[in-house]
């Protein structure tokens, strides 16, 4: 079911960005022809594709919605299997590039930092204590890093590790698991990455 319906999204959305391209291309092609300025003409083709799509207006509340409903495909995914499909981190990376353009508040450079602030660590500490976090984790820090940028990809790393850290104890003292025991952490890390999306801002101030 999880896998289902995340292809779906994922299939919708490389639909809408072909769409997209092939009607931004178009514009270029048509206006740039007539000897308008080409820097101009990009920018105008960008607003009038946003326009085109219904995002004019609603561009950041379309963006989080799709990020925050691959989230939580992501975590039923993962509860249930304990794996999380490369086409989950396929849709969080079209949406991160999507919201280059919705989003334009978050700078490249942040989002750049932010797809590797958390996930290399995640991959050090997997490479000296293997089976600490798995691939499909680290893939989807990486992914929803440049989505969120640094700064709220730590926010939600944070929150993740100790709502994670918060359940292991639970485990522990209700006697259901051992110190080698391993949980799902997926779910977690979603539920950082939405509180880190909708309130990390005020959480940092």
């Amino acid at each position: 079911m999880g896998l289902t319906l995340c292809e779906t999204i994922l299939y919708v959305l490389i639909f809408f960005f072909g769409a997209g391209i092939f009607f931004f291309l178009n514009i270029i092609i048509y206006r740039v022809s007539r000897k308008f300025s080409f820097v101009t003409e990009i920018f105008g083709g960008i607003q009038a594709l946003l326009s085109a799509l219904w995002f004019e207006k609603y561009e950041v509340a379309v963006t989080v919605f799709a990020f925050l409903c691959v989230l939580y495909v992501v975590t039923l995914m993962d509860i249930s299997t304990m794996e999380i499909e490369d086409g989950c981190h396929i849709a969080i990376l079209i949406i991160a590039l999507i919201s280059l353009f919705t989003m334009p508040e978050t700078g490249f450079v942040a989002r750049l930092i932010g797809a590797f602030c958390i996930s290399v660590p995640l991959l050090l500490i997997t490479v000296l204590v293997p089976g600490s976090f798995g691939g499909g984790d680290i893939k989807l820090m990486a992914a929803c890093g440049l989505f969120l940028g640094w700064k709220l990809a730590l926010v939600s790393a944070f929150l993740a590790f100790l709502l994670g850290s918060a359940y292991g104890i639970y485990l522990l003292a209700a006697k259901k698991a051992d110190r080698k025991t391993r949980f799902a952490f997926g779910p977690f890390l979603c539920v950082g990455m939405e509180i880190g999306l909708l309130w990390g801002q005020k959480l940092i101030q």
